[in-house]
Formats: C-alpha cells, structure tokens, sequence
C-alpha cells in the first residue's frame, strides 16, 4: 500500500468529509483516519459508532484508504482526569482545548506519521499561514464558525504539519459543496457539546463521577435564596437549573450564579444579567502558549476572547517573570470564569492562549487568597 502524503481526521461530519474532498480535489494523496476518543459506556449516548460508519462511508465515496485508531485511553489521562479534577476543585475547564493539544494534534500527528504521511489535515474553521520564518494561526473566515480560540495551544511544530482545507469557506459553501459531491454527511447535525457526553443530561453524567453533595444557595450578602445539588455543577454567569421560585422581597427576575465557594460548599446567586458581580476589569492567566514560541513584547496591546464566539474585546498585557500574564480591560467583562481559556488575538492571527487564574470580580476576590493586579 501506498504511503499517503496527507491523513486527513474524518470524524463522520461534514465539515471533515468536506476538508476530505477538497484534498482529494488537489490531487493529493490522501487518507482518512477516524479517532475514537470516548469508550462506549453503554449508556446509548456514544455517536463513535454512528460516526465511524458515516466516516467510513465518505472515504468510500472518495475513494480513498480509511484506517482507524482507538485514542480512549489516551483521552481519558490526557484529558478527562483534568477535566474532572478542575470541576471538583470548582472550576469551568475546556477540554476541547485539550483535546487538540493532547490527542488530534499529538496522537494523531504521531499515527499518521506511522503510516508514512508527512502532513494532516482537520474539518477546523481556521487557517495556517507562514511568513518571516514563522508559522501563524489565523482565524477561520466564517467568523461564526472561527475555532482558533480551540486551537491556541498549537505550536510551530504542529501547525507546520497541518493543513485546514476549509478554513476559507463559510459553513453554507461547505454544506452546498458537500451536496454537489454527494457526500453521504451532506445533511447531517453539527454535533455540538462535550463529545464525550453527547445528547445526555450535563449533570446526571458528572453525577456519575462525581458525588453530589447539596448545599445552600446565598445572594452576595449572605441571605439564604435556596439550595443547589452541588457546586461544582454550576458556572459563573449561569441562569439554568437553579429552580429558584419566587423569593419574598425580591422583584421577578432571572437569578444567575454570581460566584461559588467551594470550601463552605455555598453558591452565590444575584439578580441581572449584568449584575455587578459578575464583573471584571483584570485577570491573572496561567502559563501562557505563545504559537510564535514567545510574546511579542513584554507589554503590549492586542485583543482577548474570554470565551467561545466572544466580540473581540481590547485589552492591555503585561508578561511577568513566571510567563502568566496580567491582562487589563478598559470595559469591564461578564462572567470570566477561572479554568477557562484567554486567547489573544492581533486582528485575524491567534497569539496564543492560557487558562485563567483569577479575577478582580468581588466575590473571587472574597474567596481567594490575595492576588495583586
């Protein structure tokens, strides 16, 4: 057999079956190599089965060799031990952002380099681009569908082995183009969520690993509002599940989670959106990833993303001596949440990324041991 000069990652969707068919468009040799990332729990909520059959079936449509690797065990140390550990410690982790750094561009980086091909290619909404010696990860074109906030833990050496066929195309060209060719994924449902927890209730799957412990539900003065199943099911900013029915002296509006502490097991509720809790100027990273391999300056100006499909939000960095960074708004921002990512961004390039720290918010700062902006 043939050694291919690119393995593709076929997922079973059709944003990959399309990255598939515009490589196969360019006359490249190329191949299809489906992870399975979550061991089946028999729980009927897996879609690695259903998946790996439309995969299956799209490399068949293009004639092209499909191979298969089961990356569960991998997944499970790589990502969801930390993945638990963060919710237990009350924190909001992105394993998606893991995911790529531990497993699509590391494990699977390494299976297709056993199979002889020099490069792989994603369904990713981003772009690769190379000047002045250096590798650069740039957003997607379809602004809504951009995934480098995902991808900001890539390297120069990963990115420089990786191709993003459709990372120029809006979704409706893909989906139109998919049609066209017949591609057997053409109609079918992003998926969307933690893909090892599919269609399934959030909090009944954490349940299972870890036990609820109940506790009481106070608004940021103290006053008892309710109770809740367990901290570490809930994150800042939240409406849904607090089942929180009229409270006297209180007008009818929504409740949100305004901040949690884990060690007296309370979750702290307030009323609005844009509660003045929520709220804050300045936050601590962890380490941060540069992809350039360092910052562009000691201080300097850029713009952030707190969150997935965030508006670009400016902002001033300051990298300190140990690589976190110190990172100020001039507006202040809702709902920043401790475990998730921060990626800075220079207009459409991705800088790099860092899981968040801290915050200025007024509840964190109560909790937390002090941190000095």
């Amino acid at each position: 057999m043939s050694r291919p000069g690119v393995v593709v990652g076929v997922s079973g969707g059709v944003d990959s079956s399309v990255a598939a068919l515009t490589l196969v468009q360019q006359g490249l040799d190329v191949a299809g190599l489906f992870m399975q990332n979550w061991a089946d729990d028999g729980s009927g909520h897996c879609r690695a089965e259903e998946d790996r059959r439309d995969a299956v079936a799209v490399c068949g449509r293009l004639g092209i060799p499909f191979h298969f690797r089961d990356f569960s065990d991998e997944y499970w140390k790589g990502v969801f031990e930390h993945f638990l550990a963060e919710y237990a410690a009350g924190r909001t982790p992105n394993p998606d952002v893991l995911c790529n750094r531990e497993v699509k561009f590391k494990h699977f980086l390494d299976a297709a380099r056993e199979l002889g091909a020099e490069r792989i290619a994603t369904g990713h909404y981003a772009q690769v681009a190379q000047s002045a010696g250096r590798w650069r990860l740039l957003r997607g074109a379809d602004r809504g569908k951009d995934q480098s906030y995902f991808l900001h833990q890539l390297g120069q050496a990963q990115l420089s082995a990786t191709l993003f066929p459709i990372g120029h195309m809006e979704k409706s060209e893909l989906r139109r183009i998919a049609r066209e060719a017949s591609l057997p994924t053409h109609a079918k449902k992003d998926s969307t969520g933690i893909c090892f927890i599919g269609e399934r209730d959030f909090r009944e799957f954490l349940g299972q690993y870890l036990p609820a412990r109940e506790g009481e539900m106070h608004d940021p003065d103290g006053q008892l509002i309710g109770r809740h199943p367990g901290v570490f099911y809930f994150t800042l900013g939240q409406r849904e599940g607090l089942n929180i029915g009229g409270v006297r002296g209180r007008p009818a509006a929504p409740w949100f989670v305004v901040g949690k502490d884990v060690a007296s097991n309370i979750l702290y509720v307030d009323q609005g959106h844009d509660s003045p809790w929520l709220q804050s100027s300045w936050l601590r990273s962890e380490t941060m990833h540069w992809i350039a391999g360092a910052p562009p300056a000691r201080r300097f100006e850029c713009t952030a993303q707190t969150r997935y499909r965030q508006p670009d939000e400016p902002c001033s960095v300051d990298v300190r001596d140990d690589g976190t960074l110190d990172v100020h708004f001039p507006r202040p921002q809702r709902a920043v949440t401790p475990g998730q990512s921060l990626v800075l961004y220079d207009g459409m390039e991705c800088l790099g990324g860092a899981v968040i720290a801290a915050t200025d918010a007024p509840l964190e700062r109560r909790f937390r041991a002090p941190v000095s902006p």
